[in-house]
């Protein structure tokens, strides 16, 4: 969490850029940043327009500015070793251990509102179907013109807007939104996994204690973001690999077979259909999904989608991107947050010259030699930074539901084990630990494939994503541990998912006495 005296030095000397040698002049184009409302960071902007091009009617032409943290952060300098070390910020319900020094992230390499920043970024072009016909990248000097949050973005796209940044509504973002709708039309044509699972916020007061436990609303805005920051993503990979040019691909496995497997079993048990011999692909998944919402199982067949697949990771091969049902994929976007972006920026910098240094602060020989070695330490930092932030966020939940010992609470059973059920509150998102040897005096056989632990006797079955009633008996805000007792739950007498169960691994016991058990806290976008 502490910087070397020796990298503070370089970030407290650092100075904003004034000279233009090697930039575009975009000062003029109303970019703007759209992010959350407790932002602490802006490293991306984003301009549409109507294409003007007769070639090219009902067009788009969407500009992605990113901060140029490569200007700042010079190859084998002391800063660069510290942001290597971390691989990525850190984000924690209380603070942010940030990648960078706070002079360089949050200051001179944010995209701050009314000032000019150097940025790095792409210019691309849409048809009316969301079709890119072609792209450039360009390093340049912007303006933004307004830091919006996504309620102000989205009231501006609704109408409903009454703030200061109002007139920004017609001109700058209506034309966003027609880019956007382009994009859902490439989108739905590509059909990515379309997992789109709640996320809760945990809110402190003044004295650091949890004063509320917050869902984030999703709105067209985010999704808006997303959207340009995948294709700017998208855009970085293809023009390095035109180029020829080593770099670190963001790598997202297809799952394992035998995930798979227990996935259809899963699915197959609910009484839904998952044939045999399909290429997975997302849009399988996907298909599942729907169908899976017109019933009381959609959370169950949610849930057991997640656990399917892989974990992504950073790699010098291109593997492909499941998730995103894409060919190819690399992080550009938030080089103020990863490590990963960083060395695209770099190589991107090389690759077409951009700049007045490319020698100084592109991707040198030496690090593109250790590509592969990077790759495999920033997929470690990036498992270490989100067990962390679980870790955190469990413990202010435990902190929180400590008052509350003795309350009943409505949840989903989000993991099943040997040693119990693990369940997720509907109200907080906090996950805990229903110990086997609550469950009653019976003896329970636990199905990994399936997800499921069943009553040897009662044949009374347990399934993932399946609704329940519990007590909360223990919180242990040190640890993040929560454990439950079940008041209501299970299907006496299901043949379904829980037929096959008997000639499974059994297990009874008390099991672990504490859960430690969570969701990871806001990503960098893209």
């Amino acid at each position: 969490t502490e910087f070397s005296d020796e990298a503070l030095a370089i970030a407290d000397a650092a100075e904003p850029v004034t000279s233009m040698k090697g930039r575009e002049d975009l000062r003029q184009t109303p970019f703007v940043t759209i992010d959350p409302e407790d932002a602490r960071d802006h490293d991306d902007a984003v301009h549409a327009e109507a294409d003007t091009d007769p070639a090219n009617e009902g067009g788009h032409v969407l500009w992605i500015a990113i901060a140029d943290v490569a200007h700042y952060v010079r190859p084998g300098t002391a800063l660069d070793r510290e942001a290597r070390a971390r691989g990525n910020s850190a984000y924690f319900p209380d603070r942010v251990v940030p990648m960078l020094p706070d002079g360089l992230s949050g200051d001179l390499c944010s995209l701050h509102e009314g000032v000019d920043r150097p940025c790095l970024g792409v210019r691309i072009v849409l048809d009316k179907a969301g079709h890119k016909r072609d792209h450039a990248f360009f390093r340049a000097m912007m303006r933004s013109a307004g830091s919006l949050t996504y309620e102000d973005a989205q009231a501006m796209a609704d109408g409903t807007y009454d703030g200061p940044h109002d007139a920004l509504a017609e001109p700058v973002v209506a034309p966003l939104y027609a880019a956007y709708r382009a994009l859902v039309t490439a989108r739905e044509r590509r059909q990515p996994l379309d997992l789109d699972l709640p996320e809760r916020r945990v809110v402190l007061n003044e004295a650091g204690e949890v004063e509320s436990i917050r869902l984030r609303e999703r709105f067209d805005a985010h999704r808006l973001i997303e959207e340009c920051m995948v294709l700017a993503n998208v855009c970085a990979a293809e023009t390095l690999e035109e180029k020829r040019t080593d770099l670190v691909y963001r790598v997202h496995e297809p799952p394992l077979e035998e995930r798979i497997e227990a996935l259809r079993e899963t699915v197959r048990s609910i009484g839904l259909s998952f044939a045999k011999g399909q290429r997975i692909a997302p849009a399988v998944l996907n298909r599942a999904l729907r169908e899976a919402a017109k019933t009381e199982f959609s959370e169950t067949v949610s849930i057991a989608v997640l656990r399917a697949q892989t974990q992504a990771y950073y790699g010098p091969d291109n593997l492909g991107h499941f998730g995103l049902n894409l060919a190819r994929y690399a992080h550009f976007t938030s080089p103020i947050r990863r490590y990963a972006d960083l060395i695209v920026h770099r190589a991107l910098i090389s690759a077409l010259d951009l700049g007045a240094n490319p020698g100084q602060d592109g991707l040198s020989a030496e690090e593109a030699a250790r590509l592969g070695d990077t790759a495999t330490h920033i997929s470690q930092t990036e498992r270490r930074a989100m067990l962390a932030e679980r870790d955190s966020t469990d413990r202010y939940l435990a902190a929180y539901m400590e008052e509350r010992i003795g309350a009943d609470f409505e949840g989903l059973i989000s993991g099943v084990a040997r040693f119990g059920l693990f369940v997720k509150l509907d109200e907080t998102g906090a996950d805990g630990l229903v110990p086997i040897s609550s469950l009653g005096d019976d003896y329970y056989h636990h199905d990994a494939e399936t997800g499921t632990l069943t009553g040897e006797r009662g044949n009374r079955v347990f399934r993932l994503g399946q609704r329940v009633t519990v007590r909360l008996e223990e919180a242990v805000p040190l640890t993040g541990g929560l454990r439950f007792t079940l008041l209501d739950g299970g299907a006496a007498g299901d043949k379904g998912a829980g037929a096959k169960a008997g000639r499974k691994q059994s297990g009874r016991g008390k099991g672990p006495p504490r859960a430690r058990r969570g969701r990871g806290s806001q990503r960098p976008r893209g």
